[in-house]
């Protein structure tokens, strides 16, 4: 679910961390049903006054959830829990110590394989392509990052099934 509210001024702001004062609108996180209230003046009725909707809401949701995974990713960088590369996080994942994956939405299906092997417990999203990854862990690109269990690496999880469904989907696999 995604939260709305109406900032001053009438302007209709996504309220990706549900933290905003004021009263919440809570929509699917789907770019279908985004598009359909933008279209409806869904938003209007529900705060029983006008409210300006910008055309692109929907790029613009997408690239905020986008921007929150990657500052998420950089905290838990900066934590010790996450690392990047091949060899750091295959030793993470094969030492039990990796509670996610975190992998390329444009890295390669075959090196996808051979680095998960049989490692199939594990949660394994792809929410950003190499070079944002890259870019989080000063890098020029990153195909493959762990993170240790725990609430950081959950809430990284569930913003990434919030971009997803914004995106079309794509399937998480493990748990």
């Amino acid at each position: 679910m995604i939260r709305f509210v109406v900032a001053p001024g009438h302007h209709l702001v996504p309220d990706l961390a549900a933290r905003l004062p004021g009263r919440g609108m809570w929509l699917s996180a789907r770019r279908d049903v985004i598009e359909t209230a933008r279209k409806r003046g869904v938003f209007a009725r529900a705060a029983r006054a006008p409210v300006e909707v910008p055309v692109d809401l929907g790029e613009r949701v997408a690239a905020g959830l986008a921007a929150r995974i990657g500052e998420l990713l950089g905290l838990a960088r900066r934590a010790g829990q996450a690392v990047a590369g091949f060899e750091k996080a295959r030793g993470w994942l094969l030492a039990g110590r990796a509670g996610l994956l975190v992998e390329a939405s444009d890295g390669s299906a075959l090196e996808r394989a051979r680095f998960l092997g049989a490692a199939t417990e594990v949660v394994v999203i792809e929410p950003l392509p190499a070079a944002a990854l890259g870019r989080i862990f000063g890098r020029e690109r990153a195909v493959h990052v762990a993170l240790t269990p725990g609430r950081l690496a959950e809430t990284i999880r569930l913003e990434a099934e919030r971009l997803a469904g914004l995106q079309g989907g794509w399937p998480v696999s493990g748990q």
